[in-house]
């Protein structure tokens, strides 16, 4: 099992910007979609397995998000994904995307765990559940 901090590298192509070459705002979204899937998979239980084996989806429930720089066309990003809370029906993470050290956007994703038969909520399997509780990383703790 890798450390709960995840970082998945990207670049940034044309398709991904406008034609300033700026990245579209809703292309962030999927770039942390796609951190999240991989995290999953280096976590060993793939969105597919997931669905076939534990009978579970992850559907986006709610995000808070906040753009601070624009990536631009060609850029390498690296963007993270850390489990903040792991609930019975729900995850949370904390999720960045950084060009070198410098921070582009954050966010904050609540994720609702779905039968893939009818999405309707469901608990998370006992054995995935506390797998995933051991690798909760809790917020840092703000200054006083």
């Amino acid at each position: 099992m890798i450390a709960p901090a995840f970082s998945w590298p990207t670049r940034v192509y044309w398709e991904d910007t406008d034609a300033g070459g700026v990245v579209y705002h809703a292309q962030y979204l999927a770039f942390l979609e796609r951190a999240r899937s991989e995290w999953v998979r280096a976590q060993g239980y793939g969105q597919e397995r997931l669905r076939l084996e534990f009978e579970l989806v992850f559907a986006v429930r709610a995000m808070q998000i906040d753009f601070l720089k624009p990536a631009r066309l060609d850029d390498a990003l690296s963007v993270s994904a850390q489990l903040r809370e792991c609930r019975r029906a729900s995850l949370v993470f904390a999720q960045a995307i950084h060009r070198g050290e410098e921070r582009l956007f954050t966010a904050t994703v609540r994720l609702a765990a779905l039968d893939p038969r009818d999405f309707r909520p469901r608990p998370i399997p006992a054995a995935l559940y506390e797998s995933l509780q051991a690798l909760v990383t809790p917020a840092p703790q703000e200054p006083t």
